[in-house]
């Protein structure tokens, strides 16, 4: 005979809950406003706390903003049990780890690799910490940049030949390298393609011109999610990937990126630069599998929009 708990509950019950509960997405909704409508005995505030808490996932990633945009077909994921943290260190978290890649978020602030002026506390650096711990010959591979004062995800091999199997195939290889980007003004477009051939000057400064014989390629596909009076939030999608290519082309179309004073900014409402890639999706080089992060939208960001 089993008995109850002194709260009265039957331990049984516990050992039945499931772990985690899928829902399929019928129509275009906010999630907060799906999950109240799914989840039975949940307070509104019950279901902030899950969603703080990291236990609710899209496509098996966990989402936090209560007014994510869903679409229909997608699923959702409610994680009863409270997933392990993701990795972090100072200046950057590990979302996702195999045998073969890492993938971090990088926080502005933080180099990519080393210069001659900085040698430690770089991503670079703290990863190849990270993978000595695991075992003392490991090594790890940058496969391409972010600005120091960009924030977002970056994608590290933990070889050099992922590292030249990703950089040799890149773009078969990557799908999605979304961007979001708050340029002073308002962008009068609401989408367009930016092209240009960029060339860097003695200054180590990159700037636009139409001539294909003195500079590389750069396209930029770009899509206004938001605009006030004074600012714009914009999807940029990047067609190759070159030096300082966003705020260049920001700057081409006159409205540079906030805090961005070396491409034109006259503004830094947010006391950073105005950058962050959002979205990372590309085929595992050695699985196939299909990958895709997508990170939370900067809070400075959107209280521009507010």
């Amino acid at each position: 005979m089993v008995k109850n708990d002194k709260k009265g509950k039957h331990p049984q019950r516990a050992l039945n809950k499931p772990t985690e509960t899928k829902l399929v997405v019928k129509e275009e909704t906010e999630l907060l406003v799906f999950l109240l409508k799914n989840i039975p005995n949940k307070s509104r505030n019950d279901v902030k706390v899950l969603l703080r808490d990291r236990h609710i996932l899209l496509n098996e990633k966990p989402v936090t903003q209560f007014n994510y945009l869903l679409k229909p077909d997608q699923t959702v994921t409610i994680r009863w049990k409270k997933a392990p943290e993701e990795q972090k260190y100072k200046g950057l978290s590990i979302v996702f780890e195999d045998a073969h890649l890492i993938v971090i978020e990088k926080q502005e602030g933080v180099l990519s690799i080393a210069t001659e002026k900085q040698k430690d506390n770089t991503a670079y650096s703290i990863l190849s910490s990270h993978v000595k711990k695991q075992h003392p010959a490991n090594r790890i591979f940058i496969v391409h940049r972010l600005d120091r004062e960009t924030s977002g995800l970056m994608l590290f091999a933990k070889s050099e030949r992922i590292q030249k199997l990703l950089q040799e195939s890149w773009n078969d290889t990557i799908e999605e390298r979304t961007y979001l980007a708050v340029t002073e003004g308002t962008v009068e477009k609401e989408e367009d393609t930016i092209t240009s051939y960029l060339v860097e000057s003695k200054a180590l400064i990159m700037y636009s011109s139409q001539n294909p014989a003195i500079g590389q390629k750069a396209v930029t596909h770009y899509q206004v999610l938001r605009k006030n009076a004074r600012y714009s939030l914009l999807k940029v999608n990047l067609e190759t990937g070159r030096k300082n290519q966003i705020r260049v082309h920001a700057k081409d179309i006159k409205h540079p990126i906030v805090g961005d004073a070396k491409y034109g900014a006259k503004t830094n409402p947010i006391n950073r630069l105005g950058l962050h890639a959002w979205v990372l999706a590309f085929t595992h080089p050695i699985t196939k599998e299909k990958l895709r992060f997508e990170t939370e939208v900067p809070f400075k960001f959107m209280k521009l929009f507010e």
